[in-house]
């Protein structure tokens, strides 16, 4: 509940009030010098109080978010010249507010810094500001100012090997494809062809095959093209590390799902785009259009700051057709496999054709403070979690828990990878 417009502060009715009790005692006891001590505080709280400003301090704020993942809340203050500082405090949910006592007299600006430590869409700190009147004998109405919930983006992480699509597409990247072109490395030895280049004769083995010359053999090379990888975020749920927390609605302590969903997705796309390859975004969660496949740095801008809006919505999107991929795309579904959605679709892009991976996106759960129904309750949902990544992998789908070390997994499936 809001404090009225400039209310004597506790501190001066406390004071006044005491010597008022005085002086009364100093009336009826017949003791002037001990009525003549409540006669200054009484002037003195008098003369304050009839000082009282008459209007309160305005102010407006904005946000900005720098490469760390720190939130600033720039707030620009302005108070009349009977308004000589003003009790600002700000605060952060899930964190101890902060107060301070601020000259203003004018117009002040302030700058509020906190480390995010999440990523997503974040709150940031709320500044309230309550004016103080001259002595600090009234304090004004409480101020809030309320900036934008603010976007902070994951920061990814540097992986040293991934798999790579069965297929590769076009005629330009950094992998080498299995068909004949430019760029890579030896392919075969074949018999000269139209569209074969003269420099590519190879005389030596021509000298060998044919010593009459009746036939030239030229070297063909393999043709370097690039990978299209789409990564599926399952976003219909944000899940801590205690189980207690899921049926709430408040943002849960530690690192959740979401958040980690958020860093597999930048991590993977950071290092196909490093490499040259075409990334694709697309959001099971939620009703917008998916970011297309696309290279580059601006690209990976565009997909990190998708990341960094995504949250649950209330009503999430029911799929019951798995989404349309580019052709031979290589799929990576982020998702905590609580239930059979993400599942499911993973299955029918594999019967497509797509190479599919399930990356396990939920965080090392905390147990120790659960209850009995609460453990058993959290063993029924891990069984069952259990046998849908298990069917998952007899389908060809295997699963990498980013919460463990998805890098030495990616980098062991890539080895597998290539010794097929």
């Amino acid at each position: 509940m809001s404090r009225p417009a400039w209310a004597p502060a506790p501190e001066v009715v406390l004071v006044g009030a005491a010597a008022l009790v005085v002086l009364v005692y100093g009336v009826v006891g017949g003791r002037v010098d001990v009525a003549v001590l409540a006669v200054a505080p009484l002037l003195a709280a008098e003369r304050l109080l009839r000082r009282r400003p008459t209007t309160g301090a305005t102010g407006r704020a904005a946000t900005t978010v720098d490469a760390e993942g720190r939130i600033t809340a720039l707030a620009e203050l302005e108070a009349p010249t009977d308004v000589p500082a003003l009790v600002v405090r700000a605060s952060v949910p899930g964190r101890s507010p902060a107060e301070a006592v601020v000259a203003v007299g004018g117009t002040r600006q302030l700058a509020v810094t906190t480390g995010a430590g999440r990523t997503g869409p974040l709150p940031a700190p709320l500044l309230e500001h309550v004016g103080l009147g001259p002595g600090a004998a009234t304090r004004g109405g409480v101020g809030r100012l309320e900036p934008p919930v603010v976007p902070v983006a994951p920061v990814a992480r540097r992986l040293p090997l991934a798999p790579l699509p069965a297929r590769l597409r076009g005629l330009s990247g950094s992998h080498e494809a299995r068909r004949v072109g430019e760029g890579g490395s030896l392919h075969d030895v074949h018999p000269f062809g139209p569209g074969d280049r003269l420099n590519r004769i190879d005389w030596r083995t021509t000298a060998r095959r044919s010593p009459d010359l009746q036939e030239l053999y030229v070297r063909r090379t393999s043709v370097l093209a690039e990978a299209t990888v789409a990564i599926v975020l399952d976003s219909r749920d944000d899940l801590g590390p205690d189980p207690r927390t899921w049926a709430r609605a408040e943002l849960p302590a530690g690192t959740t799902s979401l958040e980690l969903a958020r860093e597999a997705a930048a991590s993977l796309a950071q290092h196909y785009l490093a490499a040259g390859d075409r990334v694709a975004l697309e959001d099971l969660g939620l009703r917008r259009r998916p970011v297309r496949a696309g290279a580059g740095r601006r690209h990976l801008d565009r997909l990190l700051d998708q990341l960094a809006r995504t949250a649950p919505e209330a009503q999430s999107l029911a799929r019951v057709r798995a989404p349309q991929l580019t052709s031979g795309a290589l799929v990576y579904v982020l998702s905590t496999f609580l239930d059979d959605s993400a599942a499911d679709l993973a299955r029918q892009w594999r019967a497509t054709g797509h190479r599919v991976f399930a990356v396990d996106v939920l965080p090392q759960l905390e147990t120790r403070r659960l209850e009995r129904r609460h453990r058993l309750a959290l063993r029924v949902a891990e069984l069952a979690r259990t046998d849908r990544l298990a069917a998952l992998a007899t389908a060809g789908i295997p699963a990498v828990r980013w919460s463990g070390t998805p890098e030495r997994e990616l980098l062991a499936l890539s080895r597998l990878e290539r010794r097929r």
